[in-house]
């Protein structure tokens, strides 16, 4: 079985058409997206007008469980993705399940048991590091994820591989569409990766083992900074410039 993670889109239409292209350029038997979809000063009804008809495997992220909240509540990118979708689309959001099991694989978009926790990453302010196995492996310390060959999430936006002491393998592909981030939860602290390109991960089952492949595709930025900057975000435009924060 090869499988192609995505996560982390945040309405980057042109960043998601260029993994999608690579995916099919090198090819894979499925696709499954690991939530965070549209949030953002981007492309939020565009990028589901895509996405839906592929029919994907999907998880909620945070900001999919936020979006249906009271629009008066919500933070700024939010909002925007909030204003732009459609009804039908609001409701594909509602239902999206936190939790995904395929087969032998477990996708959530932080942890198992929270969408707004580091797998792989512990809290190192204003940064974050890569954790150890031994803190991965207490974090999935739940029934879905317990005889898991690859435990698949998101949230960090920074791609990582790890291989556990049991042999289970542990995966963020990184995100499609936002490489830098700053954010106050639980604590003030930014992510980054240092390039501006979309992320995503092959993952291939070789004699009953999960092996993976981090990849990185270049795409037109630069439009995608553009449109964040003309709605009104600073942030994002130098974010999607740079791959990092100022």
């Amino acid at each position: 079985m090869r499988l192609a993670a995505i996560s982390d889109i945040h309405g980057n239409l042109p960043a998601l058409d260029a993994v999608l292209a690579d995916i099919a350029r090198r090819g894979c038997d499925l696709v499954v997206n690991l939530g965070d979809i549209v949030s953002g000063p981007l492309w939020p009804r565009e990028t589901l007008e895509r996405l839906l008809p592929l029919q994907l495997p999907t998880i909620a992220g945070n900001h999919e469980r936020q979006l249906p909240g009271e629009p008066a509540t919500l933070a700024p990118s939010d909002a925007h993705a909030r204003q732009a979708l459609s009804p039908a689309q609001l409701e594909w959001i509602a239902a999206l399940p936190p939790l995904l099991r395929i087969e032998d694989v477990l996708l959530c978009h932080g942890t198992p048991g929270s969408d707004l926790d580091y797998l792989l990453e512990d809290l190192d302010p204003p940064s974050i590091r890569p954790s150890a196995a031994t803190a991965v492996a207490a974090r999935l310390q739940q029934p879905l994820a317990d005889d898991a060959g690859l435990v698949l999430c998101g949230h960090s936006h920074t791609p990582r591989l790890l291989r556990l002491d049991d042999g289970r393998l542990a995966c963020n592909p990184g995100s499609v569409g936002l490489p830098a981030f700053t954010t106050g939860y639980p604590v003030p602290h930014q992510v980054g990766t240092g390039t501006p390109d979309a992320r995503y991960a092959l993952l291939e089952r070789r004699g009953g083992r999960w092996e993976g492949q981090l990849l990185a595709v270049p795409y037109d930025h630069a439009t995608a900074a553009a449109r964040a900057a003309s709605l009104g975000r600073p942030d994002w435009d130098f974010a999607l410039r740079h791959g990092r924060m100022p």
